[in-house]
């Protein structure tokens, strides 16, 4: 006889195991084991909306070994993940497995080590029925929308389709900001820059003008510049005041969910799901050298900014011993979460402040050392002392003009020693010793025209940022929702940034016209906050279910008798191949298995075929045109279009050159090597490699 412990993870469950010991089971149950059912609506409109949940497909099997286990066992502990979404978990495994959720058998740690499970398992208390009603609300709020919604956009629009609460507004965010910059109208500026010199000193610094003797002026034309250029031919710079001062920049707070993201696509270019997977790893447990098996952060969604006092502690102990007792603030800073944060949990931070990320680094993956080392050092340098600059800025006049110059110097580099977060400083850097009365020596005076620009468009982080300050969706939501809206191909990626596709914004044009509310920032990020109170205990979830789903079917009825027979065509569905049967351009089509090539005349004309993507590579066996091929999870791979004929099929990416040795096509495989598929040749070459070799054969060109 024992003591059942679930978590989710086996990852976290290896951890956990060995802090509990002898005496405890520790299992998984791998995410959720009931669910609405996808193949229907699952939820019983007419009585409340009542959610009708089944066990997931696939763990039958599972649900009846926990149950013969849980029967054995003389308590079980629910220990899901200390969120809405975990409590939820708990909750459905204490319905199957027939416990009673007032009795004091739900356990959260916020940290897996010794501590943080000790501590979970010395406070068990009952299942929390406002924040499961809250997640019940949300899921239900989500089935109705994609349920009732979807097929009406997918007749309108193009078959397959689906709308979402929250990943809706998330596409008319980007829509919004993509029609911003085509309404963009550039406005012309000038700019006069100047380079100096103060003998004795060589050293060449920058100033800029900003005016005359009527105060600032903006130059906006070329003449407007000339006439400033011919008025300072000749004119004698003198430097007329010189100010200096000191400034502090404070560092910056722990992570928290959202800025976690940011900042690692800002630093290390990973999207929002890469940093979450790693994190979600660190938080759940990972063999350390000399540790064993241990969570290296704290739960990682979370928007609270509070850590606790022992973190605080063992943080300044480590900074004290390292840098010294000058590198800690004269007294502790207490960051303040925002208003809507949910203070359940801590901000991000090293369970263990004392294991730095070099100590940690053997033991961990590329990824995980990237994250842990971003965690580590942001929490360490959130407790340090600010960075102090000594500032200097000089004003410089010649014939009436007015140039200024600015810069600093470091006089204590405080948390910058350890965590910079500001990599891009506006001021130009150490000015020469400058005084009031010197005159300068011009080395160079430029008048450079310049445009305004238009709002730069979203990429993850920024889109993350803007979800966040506008109340849509939740930390442990922004990573899907742009998974989401990516692979239903709304948006697509170029580079870091986010582009609506025609497919994204018709959707959101029809959306606007005839479900205001559906992508009304204001209304979701209200729904959002109503959610929250339910998990507070303020709000009732069927009420909010009642008021938000009686408009909405007002309007779903409306929105189909107005546009009965209505199709909206999208050009980018249009192709150039002609029809075989009949010569019209077909035209793509979205089926149960994927996208296909149809003739537009349809019922006349019912040709259709696969749609092909050719590479231009041809097929290192027969000769034939190798196209790219998906799976039915949307992977691409690679085949012979001569399929069943010929079996040639990779997953390497054709480069769109052909090998230096035999002249059949090459091909990229995933770590870099560009090699040669033809058996019996053997060409192989990395890239690094490979673009030195075109580098230096340029040189000799």
């Amino acid at each position: 006889m024992s003591k059942l412990v679930i978590v989710e993870s086996p990852a976290k469950a290896k951890s956990i195991k060995k802090y509990l010991g002898k005496g405890y089971e520790v299992t998984a149950s791998m995410g959720h084991v009931r669910d609405l059912p996808a193949a229907r609506l699952s939820v019983d409109i007419e009585n409340d909306f009542a959610p009708k949940y089944a066990i997931i497909k696939g763990k039958e099997k599972f649900v009846k070994e926990l149950k013969k286990t849980a029967s054995e066992s003389d308590k079980v502990y629910l220990a899901t993940d200390p969120d809405r979404e975990g409590e939820a978990i708990s909750w459905h495994l204490a319905t199957i497995l027939g416990l009673n959720p007032d009795d004091a058998n739900r356990v959260t740690f916020n940290e897996i080590t010794k501590t943080g499970v000790t501590n979970g398992m010395e406070h068990p208390r009952a299942i929390d029925i406002d924040l499961v009603n809250a997640q019940q609300a949300r899921r239900i709020l989500d089935r109705l929308v994609g349920y009732k919604l979807s097929p009406f956009v997918s007749q309108k629009i193009r078959r397959g389709l689906s709308a979402g609460r929250v990943q809706s507004v998330a596409v008319r965010l980007i829509v919004d900001r993509e029609n911003e910059i085509r309404a963009f109208v550039p406005e012309e500026y000038w700019s006069l820059d100047a380079k100096f010199t103060a003998p004795p000193s060589r050293k060449v610094f920058m100033a800029a003008f900003y005016g005359d003797e009527t105060g600032k002026v903006k130059i906006t034309s070329k003449e407007q510049a000339d006439k400033y250029l011919s008025r300072l031919e000749g004119a004698t710079y003198t430097v007329s005041n010189v100010k200096k001062g000191t400034r502090k920049r404070n560092p910056a707070p722990p992570f928290i969910t959202s800025t976690l993201q940011q900042e690692a696509s800002r630093r290390l270019g990973f999207q929002a799901k890469r940093t979450m997977k790693v994190a979600q790893e660190l938080y759940e447990g990972v063999d350390v050298a000399g540790y064993g098996s241990m969570g290296l952060i704290t739960y990682m969604r979370t928007d609270s900014l509070r850590i606790s006092e022992e973190a605080r502690s063992q943080g300044c102990a480590y900074i004290e011993e390292t840098f010294g007792k000058e590198y800690l603030p004269e007294k502790p800073v207490y960051f303040k979460s925002r208003a809507n944060a949910q203070d359940g949990h801590e901000a991000i931070r090293p369970t263990v402040p004392s294991l730095t990320p070099e100590q940690a680094k053997s033991s961990l993956t590329s990824d995980q050392y990237k994250i842990y080392n971003l965690v580590w050092k942001r929490f360490m340098a959130s407790l340090m002392a600010p960075c102090i600059q000594n500032t200097v800025k000089a004003e410089i006049e010649a014939n009436g003009c007015l140039f200024s110059a600015s810069g600093y110097t470091v006089k204590f580099d405080g948390y910058t020693v350890l965590y910079d977060d500001r990599q891009d400083e506006e001021d130009s850097g150490k000015l020469p010793e400058l005084k009031k009365g010197d005159v300068l020596k011009l080395k160079d005076l430029m008048g450079n025209q310049h445009f305004t620009q238009p709002p730069a468009r979203y990429t993850e982080a920024s889109l993350i940022k803007a979800l966040e300050e506008n109340g849509i969706g939740r930390p442990s939501t922004y990573a899907s929702i742009i998974t989401t809206i990516v692979s239903r191909e709304y948006v697509k990626r170029e580079g870091k940034q986010l582009h609506p596709t025609e497919l994204g914004e018709a959707m959101t044009k029809l959306l606007e016209d005839r479900f205001p509310k559906i992508v009304n920032v204001k209304f979701t990020a209200e729904m959002e906050s109503s959610l929250d109170e339910v998990g507070e205990g303020k709000e009732d979830y069927i009420a909010i279910l009642h008021k938000f789903y009686d408009d909405f079917e007002k309007t779903l009825k409306k929105a189909k008798a107005d546009m009965e027979g209505v199709k909206i065509q999208l050009e980018e569905d249009q192709t150039d191949i002609p029809c075989e049967l009949c010569g019209r351009n077909m035209v793509v089509k979205v089926g149960r298995y994927g996208k296909f090539l149809a003739c537009p005349g349809y019922p006349e004309c019912k040709n259709t075929k696969p749609l092909v993507f050719e590479t231009g590579a041809k097929c290192p066996v027969c000769g034939g045109n190798v196209i790219q091929k998906k799976t039915k999870r949307g992977y691409a791979f690679y085949g012979c279009s001569n399929y069943p004929n010929c079996n040639f099929m990779t997953w390497d990416e054709p480069t769109g050159e052909n090998c230096p040795q035999c002249g059949k096509s090459l091909f990229k495989k995933r770590g870099g090597i560009v090699h040669c598929l033809n058996e019996g040749c053997g060409y192989s070459v990395t890239v690094s490699r490979r673009k030195k070799s075109a580098e230096k054969a340029e040189e000799k060109e």
